[in-house]
């Protein structure tokens, strides 16, 4: 069973858009997508139709992220929002409406592809799954970046990014029977951490230890039969946040640098 695992990473995820649309041109296809935060939208797409175009529409979506200023309303706007909710700087109506209007009312049980993603439970304090239910919600639960993006209501519970709780989640793919996993990622991974120079790099780097040891974990407690290709993205400079976060420019050039160091790999592996 081939598995895709997506990581998470805001804007940076534009990556894992360059390394899907050359698996697509390798002719890799999924038996199963497992996705955290900003890969569980990746994901979905994928999932719900694994077929080459769909790569291209997911291109012309994170283009549109910019346009459709998903992060947008401006500093005034942000302090308002703030004001508001008392949670977040930015509502999740232009995510929301962006993420339906590439995967419209779909249900997660009604994919092509079997597809999971992760959220962290407020009252749970822990991982929640979400296998069945309606596929937006899900996506939102697992793309609500505290602080950011409000805590998204599911029945009794409050949930907010996957990333908290699974990163880029490898183990539940094993959980659910890969026996082939690509790991499609947003290329921290591959930057050695330094010790923090500035104040604002201790938070930074001490949640990067937290968001690398679950993963370092479970890729050394894999079994041993068990096929594992970490993607490249190509980028030697992935900063460990995207402090930049509503800066959509740079999208583009990120998907072609890792289609092209993913195609690069795949004809070598």
């Amino acid at each position: 069973m081939i598995a895709f695992v997506l990581g998470g990473g805001g804007l940076l995820g534009a990556s894992e858009v360059g390394m899907l649309q050359a698996l697509a041109e390798a002719a890799v296809v999924p038996d199963l997508v497992v996705g955290s935060s900003v890969g569980a939208i990746n994901g979905a797409a994928v999932a719900g139709d694994p077929s080459p175009g769909t790569t291209d529409r997911l291109a012309d979506m994170w283009a549109e992220l910019g346009s459709r200023d998903v992060f947008g309303s401006g500093f005034l706007g942000q302090l308002r929002n703030l004001a508001r909710t008392r949670v977040s700087l930015h509502d999740n109506d232009a995510l929301r409406s962006l993420i339906t209007a590439y995967t419209g009312d779909a249900r997660i049980e009604d994919l092509t592809v079997p597809f999971q993603c992760v959220a962290a439970s407020i009252e749970q304090a822990g991982a929640h799954w979400f296998s069945e239910g309606p596929l937006v919600e899900a996506v939102l639960a697992s793309c609500a970046v505290p602080g950011l993006l409000p805590p998204v209501s599911i029945g009794d519970e409050h949930f907010v990014d996957g990333g908290l709780v699974h990163s880029i989640p490898v183990g539940r793919a094993v959980q659910l029977g890969a026996t082939e996993i690509f790991v499609l990622h947003v290329g921290r991974i591959e930057r050695p951490l330094t010790a923090p120079r500035w104040p604002w790099e201790v938070g930074l780097v001490s949640f990067e230890i937290a968001r690398r040891h679950r993963f370092t974990e479970e890729m050394a407690g894999l079994p041993s039969h068990l096929k594992v290709h970490v993607l490249p993205t190509g980028d030697d400079a992935t900063p460990l946040a995207n402090l930049r976060y509503r800066d959509a420019r740079g999208v583009r050039p990120r998907i072609a640098t890792a289609r092209a160091a993913t195609a690069a790999y795949l004809a070598g592996a």
